[in-house]
């Protein structure tokens, strides 16, 4: 069976999350169009913005999913991160803290996105 390879993530403006996302993850878009921009993550694995969802894409609806970065190293590594992007202006919804499965921290992009930072499995 096949598994997943496009993660999709519903915003209100494709540019502005594109540059969001660029400089928040240091990676360039595959594909750009006006309503869908995707951003290959690994071969074959597309990370793409849609504004297919606009209506439901506000902070104030609630989130129960979001998208992970696994970061390798020492809990330090976690914490540089965070302080790397706050000073970008991000909105921070839990700061960081030792969780079950180690350090980790949550942001949130302009829709209300979550971005979750935590150790590599």
């Amino acid at each position: 069976m096949p598994a997943p390879n496009l993660f999709l993530i519903g915003v209100r403006d494709a540019e502005a999350a594109t540059a969001f996302y660029s400089d928040l993850f240091e990676i360039e878009p595959t594909f750009i169009s006006p309503h869908y921009v995707a951003f290959e993550v690994a071969p074959g694995v597309l990370f793409a913005l849609w504004t297919g969802y606009g209506e439901q894409a506000v902070p104030s609806t609630p989130r129960t999913s979001e998208v992970g970065l696994m970061v390798s190293g020492a809990a330090t590594a976690i914490d540089e991160i965070f302080t790397s992007w706050v000073s970008k202006g991000v909105h921070v919804v839990e700061e960081p803290h030792d969780a079950v499965f180690g350090r980790t921290f949550v942001i949130t992009d302009s829709d209300g996105n979550l971005i979750r930072v935590s150790p590599e499995d």
